[in-house]
């Protein structure tokens, strides 16, 4: 669980410290590359609160989906085609996912945590 909000605050904090300017040329890319990031982290968050968690996974999961969508913008840009559109939509709907699972289980906990509090103060 510490590994993906370790590397998000590592990566924010030397975003802020470091005065790197990116072409325009690679800006579709940066994008499919941070929201690959942020698939990935929230993936890692979910796969934790369902006690699945693997940091290997994680891990390989997070180069390939970068990979993949870094190869899918390159033969939309060879093709002339903004193909990096789909993979922007597909870690888009599965932010969308990850945030509704990860919300479901945090209330079901909440829940089970506040009835747990309420018998123990009826005692």
């Amino acid at each position: 669980m510490w590994l993906p909000l370790l590397g998000l605050i590592l990566g924010v904090a030397l975003g802020l410290l470091t005065d790197i300017q990116i072409p325009d040329a690679y800006g579709n890319y940066l994008s499919i590359a941070v929201l690959a990031a942020f698939d990935t982290l929230l993936g890692g968050i979910r796969a934790h609160l369902q006690q699945v968690y693997d940091d290997k996974i994680f891990v390989t999961g997070f180069f390939f989906n970068i990979a993949l969508a870094a190869g899918l913008a390159f033969l939309g840009v060879q093709l002339g085609v903004d193909l990096y559109l789909a993979a922007v939509f597909a870690f888009g709907v599965r932010l969308f996912q990850n945030i509704a699972v990860i919300r479901r289980i945090s209330l079901v906990k909440w829940d089970e945590w506040r009835k747990k509090s309420d018998t123990k103060s009826v005692e």
